[in-house]
C-alpha cells in the first residue's frame, strides 16, 4: 500500500514529466521553458516589448510545466486549463484580435498620414513580404516532412505585415491548426523590430539618404480626422467587406478618440481594454509554445519564413521611397521612413527615427515615420481581407 502510494506521488511530480515518463512529455518541455526564460530576459534586462514578450515567455513556462495542464485539458478530470479556457475564448474565435485593433485605434494618430497621403504607398508597399512568404511557403512543400496547403502559406505570409492581430485573425480563419506558431512567429518578430530592422535600413541606404530632412507636416484640422475614420470604413465596406471587421473596429476606436465627446469609451480602449486583452493574448499565444506542438519541421519553416516576410516587408518599405525619391526629387523622401511601413506601431516608427538620429542628431524623423507606420495597420488589414476573400474562392 505504501509502494503503491509512493508511486502515485512520485507519477504526479514535475520531474516524472520531464524525464519522459508520462505521455506527451519529455525534455522538449523543459527546452521550451528556457525559451520562456529567455523571452522574459529579453522583455525585463534588454526591454525589448516586455508588454507582449512578458506574458508569452510567462505562458511557454506554463504551458510546458508536465502534468500541470494549464493549456490542456487534465485526462482524469476534464477540466480545461485557464489558458486553454483563454484561447478557445478569444485566439480561436478571433475576438481578441478585433478588440486589439478597436484599442489601437484609439491610440492611433492619423494626422501623420492625412497630412502627408503619398507615405500610403509606404506603408502599402511594406506588405510585399505577405505575398513573398505565401509562395515560399507553397515551395517549401516540397521538402519532405513539411506540408503547407494554400490555407496555412496565407496563414504563414500574413506574419510579413508584423502584426500579430492581424496574423490571428486570419490563421483563425484559414488555418486554425498553425495559431501556436504563427502567434508566437509574429509576436516574437514585432518584439524584435529594434534588432531585425536596422541592418536592413543600413544595408539598403546610403548615409547621405539617412541624413535627408523632411519638411514639417501641415496641420491636420479636427474635421479631417473625424472623417478619415469614416471615410476608410466605407472605402473598404463598398470594396473589401472580408476586411471590415479588422478595419471596422481599428476606425471605431479612432473615431472614438478624435470626436472628442466620448471620452471615458475612448479612455477605456485605449487602457483598461488593451490592458486587459494584451494579458490574455499573451498568454494564450506563449500556451501555444508547448513542446508537442512547436518543436517539428512545419514550426520551424513557419519561423523561417515570418522572417523572410518581416525583412522583405522592411526592404519593400524602404525601396519604394527611394524610388519615390527618384520620381520626385523636389520634396524628398528619407528613405528610413519607408521601414515603419511594417504595422508595428509605434516601434517601428521609433527603429526609423532612431538610425536617422544615427546619422544626423538634428534630423527628427518620428512624427514623418508615423504616417507609414499607421499606414501599415491599414495595409496588413487590407492584405487580410484579400487573402481571407481570395483563397478561399481559389479552393473551392
Amino acid at each position: 500500500m505504501i509502494g503503491a502510494s509512493f508511486r502515485q506521488l512520485w507519477q504526479s511530480t514535475g520531474l516524472y514529466g520531464f524525464m519522459g515518463l508520462a505521455e506527451g512529455f519529455g525534455l522538449g518541455n523543459l527546452i521550451m521553458i528556457l525559451v520562456g526564460f529567455v523571452l522574459l530576459y529579453l522583455a525585463i534586462k534588454k526591454g525589448f516589448e516586455p508588454l507582449l514578450l512578458i506574458p508569452i515567455g510567462f505562458g511557454c513556462i506554463l504551458s510546458n510545466i508536465p502534468l500541470g495542464f494549464i493549456s490542456g485539458v487534465d485526462p482524469v478530470t476534464g477540466d480545461a486549463g485557464f489558458i486553454k479556457q483563454l484561447f478557445d475564448m478569444g485566439i480561436a474565435t478571433g475576438l481578441f484580435p478585433i478588440l486589439i485593433f478597436m484599442g489601437v485605434g484609439a491610440m492611433t494618430d492619423f494626422g501623420p498620414l492625412i497630412a502627408n497621403p503619398k507615405t500610403l504607398l509606404l506603408g502599402a508597399a511594406a506588405q510585399l513580404g505577405i505575398f513573398v512568404a505565401l509562395i515560399g511557403a507553397l515551395a517549401l512543400s516540397f521538402i519532405p516532412g513539411i506540408h503547407f496547403d494554400l490555407f496555412a502559406a496565407g496563414s504563414i505570409g500574413i506574419i510579413g505585415g508584423a502584426d500579430g492581430p492581424t496574423a490571428i485573425y486570419v490563421t483563425s480563419r484559414l488555418k486554425p491548426d498553425l495559431l501556436g506558431p504563427i502567434a508566437v512567429a509574429a509576436y516574437s518578430y514585432m518584439a524584435l523590430v529594434p534588432i531585425i530592422q536596422p541592418p536592413i535600413m543600413r544595408l539598403l541606404t546610403t548615409e547621405e539618404e539617412r541624413k535627408i530632412k523632411m519638411v514639417q507636416l501641415r496641420p491636420v484640422s479636427k474635421l479631417e480626422k473625424i472623417l478619415f475614420p469614416i471615410t476608410v470604413l466605407a472605402t473598404c465596406a463598398v470594396l473589401l467587406p472580408s476586411a471590415t471587421p479588422l478595419i471596422g473596429s481599428l476606425m471605431f476606436g479612432n473615431l472614438a478618440r478624435e470626436t472628442g465627446v466620448v471620452d471615458r469609451l475612448s479612455d477605456t480602449m485605449q487602457n483598461a481594454l488593451m490592458n486587459t486583452v494584451t494579458i490574455f493574448l499573451g498568454l494564450s499565444v506563449g500556451s501555444k509554445m508547448e513542446a508537442r506542438l512547436f518543436l517539428n519541421l512545419n514550426t520551424l519553416g513557419i519561423l523561417m519564413l515570418g522572417m523572410v516576410a518581416f525583412g522583405l516587408g522592411t526592404a519593400g518599405g524602404v525601396l519604394i521611397a527611394k524610388l519615390m525619391n527618384k520620381l520626385d526629387p523636389k520634396h524628398p523622401v528619407n528613405p528610413l521612413i519607408g521601414s515603419a511601413g511594417v504595422s508595428a506601431v509605434p516601434m517601428a516608427a521609433r527603429v526609423s527615427s532612431k538610425v536617422g538620429q544615427e546619422a544626423d542628431p538634428q534630423n527628427f524623423l518620428l512624427m514623418h515615420a508615423m504616417g507609414p507606420n499607421v499606414a501599415g495597420v491599414i495595409g496588413s488589414a487590407v492584405a487580410a481581407g484579400v487573402l481571407l476573400a481570395v483563397i478561399p474562392f481559389m479552393m473551392a
